[in-house]
């Protein structure tokens, strides 16, 4: 053993040796200077801990100096009811606090017992319990933070193990002291019991064996009492207001004195009004300005300073960071911040402030939450956090979309003007700006408020610009959705759905598809306004089919088949009768024919004559339906559904193209035409 481990454990041995060999007065005193001295490290060692896990070693010395103080006790009555004398360490506590009068000295005794007995110890000991309690019940909630950042990659195995035994320190930290607060307990009754101890015991020895009177028995027996008493005391409340002071300290970046100063002093201002306040109640009640003036100027004056230092502090800081800022600008690696490009912009002109400043009522930024709840119900599709920035070299009134860096929809917007759009039969009374409406390309007009009801009444419909913006957004999202879908955001999906169906995941991923394979058939569904929604029911239809094909095309059918009721519905609604536009046998024979295969997959080989002719009609028949009222679809056979698709995409952007395993057998379908070559 090392001589500091030897020199521990003989004190531990004195300790208990002290309870039954007698000391002499000289070596006792000795003992309640190094006790005191015990008392003061401690509570000086507690108040600079930036955190309890710095002074874990509290509760095993909390229990070895309640020990030493016990066994000083029991030295010191030892010596008081033997000799009359306990030293002059107890004579002097006793004398100088009493001032010659025991009653005094009793007061201030019970005084300090009280205090250390019903304030901090009981309330130490509350708290002590309490922080145990909550410390185990959050370890698990922390170590499945630790696993989550852990599998994530923010820290390394090695952050991980130092992570969790801080944790489970944390835990026999606050129940060690959670016993510990006992002893602290026990010692204040102790410290009673020896009072009431000594001064009878001391009364009837004096009496019986020492020959004193009654008087002289109770004036000397009662001095040394209340100094053994305030010598074990005091000491004894040091210590219990270091372990208060452990048990109630958060961790922080600084000691207590350094977190005093700067969380009372945060608020420089309000010493303003408490000087004042002082200084008020010194000149209007009988107290006297003559002691409040002082208090209250010191304290504005303290105001006063402290809010210079803050004020010096915040323009360091922000010197600090402008320097931090051109630092980087100048840094080799500021460059590579350039490289990022937003999923989704919303760019607009100085004119078009108030649409997002709420302080002018602009509900832009609300509007947008919804539009990003709503696509995540309709697409399935989770839209990225969507920038917002003004662009002064825009028109004042225009503002465009870009997503991934570029323009894909440009619109402009009269603020103090309503958007009306025709019926289909114009009223001349309604006179506006001719414009065009930004989602759908319909004919309209910008109105003032006075012709407002006269267009409603005559059946317009009149929206405002913050509505005309949320609706062109939205059908901007929708219609360029698969390309917001990438291997990352798939990721994400295929993790919310684990939750939930982990067997499905694991048989699917990475078994019989990758993450970029599930990611392109999510993404040609979204392409064609197809939700992905429900993940289970894709999943499932991949899981089925991707061990027999790794075509993306064909395991988009498969899966349009599976989701044939959620389509079903998305056309034809409560069972409305679904108007379409037929494909003939000749037609889809041709296309059928001139489908080719390939290492890659399969495609259309059509001619460019036959293709504009298919084009062509099709496109006739569908602008009767659309002219009817109607949404334009075209209905084909499951072979040829996704090549003919491809080839009206180009030419027919909105034109829907649904094949008859895609609808349910008890929707009615009405042909408008039929398409023939």
């Amino acid at each position: 053993m090392k001589l500091k481990d030897l020199a521990v454990l003989g004190g531990i041995i004195g300790i208990v040796l002290m309870m039954i060999v007698p000391i002499h007065t000289h070596l006792l005193d000795f003992m309640l200077i190094i006790n005191i001295s015990l008392a003061l490290t401690m509570l000086v060692v507690a108040m600079n801990t930036k955190e309890a896990l710095q002074f874990s070693i509290f509760p095993s010395l909390l229990l070895i100096t309640t020990l030493f103080r016990l066994a000083l006790n029991v030295s010191t009555t030892r010596n008081i009811l033997a000799n009359a004398h306990a030293g002059k360490v107890v004579e002097t506590f006793g004398s100088f606090v009493a001032q010659g009068n025991i009653a005094v000295g009793f007061i201030v005794f019970l005084i300090l017992v009280i205090v250390q007995f019903i304030v901090i110890t009981k309330g130490s000991e509350r708290v002590a319990e309490v922080g145990a309690r909550f410390t185990l019940d959050a370890m698990p909630g922390k170590q499945m933070s630790i696993d989550a950042d852990l599998n994530s990659g923010l820290i390394n195995e090695q952050q991980a193990r130092e992570r969790r035994k801080k944790i489970e320190s944390e835990a026999d930290f606050h129940g060690a002291m959670d016993g510990a607060m006992k002893f602290v307990k026990g010692d204040a009754i102790a410290s009673i019991i020896i009072l009431v101890i000594n001064l009878i015991g001391g009364i009837i020895i004096g009496m019986t064996m020492k020959g004193f009177d009654f008087g002289q028995a109770v004036e000397m027996y009662s001095i040394m009492t209340i100094g053994d008493g305030l010598v074990s005391q005091i000491p004894a409340l040091l210590i219990s207001t270091a372990a208060g002071l452990i048990v109630t300290r958060a961790s922080s970046e600084g000691n207590l004195a350094q977190d005093i100063m700067e969380q009372l002093g945060s608020f420089p201002k309000l010493l303003y009004v408490v000087g004042g306040t002082i200084a008020l109640l010194g000149i209007f009640t009988p107290i006297g300005p003559v002691l409040t003036l002082p208090v209250g100027g010191a304290l504005a004056f303290a105001g006063y300073r402290i809010d210079g230092v803050l004020k010096k502090r915040e323009a360091e800081q922000e010197m600090l960071v402008e320097e931090q800022q051109i630092e980087e600008v100048r840094s080799p690696e500021s460059v590579v911040n350039l490289l990022q490009v937003d999923p989704i912009e919303f760019e607009f002109g100085y004119g078009l402030i108030p649409l997002a400043d709420q302080q002018q009522g602009g509900d832009l930024l609300d509007r947008i939450i919804m539009i990003r709840r709503q696509c995540a119900l309709e697409l399935g599709l989770v839209v990225p956090v969507i920038r917002i920035r003004d662009n002064i070299q825009l028109r004042p009134n225009e503002y465009v979309i870009k997503i991934k860096g570029n323009t894909v929809a440009r619109g402009e917007l009269l603020l103090n003007h309503y958007l009306a759009m025709s019926p289909g039969i114009d009223d001349d009374s309604v006179t506006g700006i001719e414009t065009v409406e930004p989602a759908f390309g319909l004919p309209a007009l910008w109105i003032d408020e006075a012709a407002k009801d006269r267009a409603e009444i005559s059946g317009y419909t009149v929206v405002d610009p913050p509505s005309v913006v949320a609706t062109h957004l939205t059908e901007v999202i929708k219609r360029h959705a698969h390309e917001m879908i990438g291997r990352q955001e798939t990721k994400a999906l295929v993790e919310n759905v684990k939750e939930s169906y982990p067997a499905l995941v694991e048989e699917l991923i990475p078994n019989v598809m990758t993450i970029g394979d599930v990611q392109k058939v999510l993404a040609k569904l979204l392409k064609e306004k197809v939700s992905i929604r429900d993940l289970v029911t894709i999943f499932e239809t991949l899981a089925d089919y991707g061990t027999y094909t790794k075509d993306p095309d064909i395991l988009t059918e498969y899966v349009r088949q599976s989701l044939s009721r959620q389509i079903t519905q998305q056309y034809a609604p409560g069972n409305e009768t679904l108007r379409v536009v037929t494909v003939g046998p000749s037609l889809e024979r041709k296309i059928a024919e001139a489908v080719q295969q390939s290492d890659h997959g399969s495609y259309l080989a059509l001619d460019p004559a036959s293709s504009q002719t298919v084009v062509q009609k099709i496109t006739e028949q569908a602008s009767k339906l659309v002219q009817s009222g109607g949404a334009p679809i075209v209905l084909t056979s499951p072979t040829i559904r996704m090549y003919l698709k491809q080839l009206l995409e180009r030419a027919m952007q909105d034109v829907t193209v649904l094949s008859y395993s895609e609808l349910e057998p008890n929707v009615e379908v009405q042909s408008i035409g039929v398409v023939n070559v």
